[in-house]
């Protein structure tokens, strides 16, 4: 019986055989590694990607879909809300096999939750491969004093080497989605700076409320509350600030 994508669900499925191909390439599945798919839907790239795996976990919300993948002796099923899985346990779990590589065409309306959500987990995972909203790719590529550096941007670049791989038009999709979209590779820093992540989001957060704005008339004041006696340059916008600053003005903050 022939699977209605369901749009609250975010469901757009990957079906052209061409960007699928290039899709797998890129991310060049190895036997015996531990590789967990996130949003499996019809199985585009469960196909190819455990043809060359043996051996793949996929995490799957939609009741149908889930029960499809279950018939599968190669597949580990995990019938869940990807914002309800436990990340670092599913690496320990898969420790013998070596770090987690995780994939996935990631449904567009919840991308930036899952990013966030996979963060505690980034020293067990030696990639992530994911299908994104191309806007979003760039916001998570971007560079300081452009339009699209922003909070992602910081609070992924101070963990992740980021790159945006391949441009995939939307009739790739079906249905087609209505926006550009990307494959972004993020490959975890091996030693990324020991940094409180709650206590950076909230300064980032903080930093770009009002991004227009010099910093003083926000993390400058936000410092001020805390106490802050340390030097940091509050004369700056948000967007010029480099992902560096930010994390030593953290890690200044959290050693106080």
């Amino acid at each position: 019986m022939k699977h209605i994508p369901r749009k609250r669900f975010g469901q757009h499925f990957l079906a052209d055989a061409a960007v699928i191909d290039a899709i797998v390439d890129l991310i060049d599945p190895r036997p015996g590694q531990a590789l967990v798919e996130i949003g499996p839907g019809l199985g585009a790239m469960t196909d190819p990607l455990v043809a060359r795996c043996e051996r793949l976990t996929v995490v799957e919300l939609d009741r149908d879909l889930a029960a499809r993948l279950r018939k599968r002796a190669e597949l580990q099923v995990i019938e869940s809300d990807v914002l309800r899985v436990d990340f670092p346990a599913l690496a320990t779990a898969a420790a013998p096999a070596g770090r987690l590589r995780i994939v996935g065409n990631l449904p567009y309306n919840i991308s930036t939750p899952i990013l966030f959500h996979l963060l505690p987990a980034a020293a067990q995972v030696e990639d992530q491969h994911f299908m994104l909203q191309k806007e979003v790719v760039e916001r998570m590529a971007a560079a300081p004093c452009s339009k699209d550096y922003g909070r992602l941007s910081v609070m992924l670049q101070w963990r992740y080497d980021i790159e945006s791989v391949l441009d995939v038009p939307p009739e790739a999709f079906e249905p087609p989605p209505r926006v550009d979209s990307a494959v972004v590779r993020m490959l975890p820093f091996p030693a990324p700076p020991a940094v409180d992540a709650a206590l950076l989001g909230e300064l980032v957060a903080t930093a770009f409320s009002q991004r227009r704005k010099l910093l003083r008339h926000t993390l400058g004041k936000w410092l001020e509350a805390r106490g802050f006696g340390g030097s940091f340059d509050t004369q700056r916008r948000a967007e010029e600030v480099p992902v560096s600053d930010y994390v030593a003005l953290a890690l200044a903050l959290g050693g106080r």
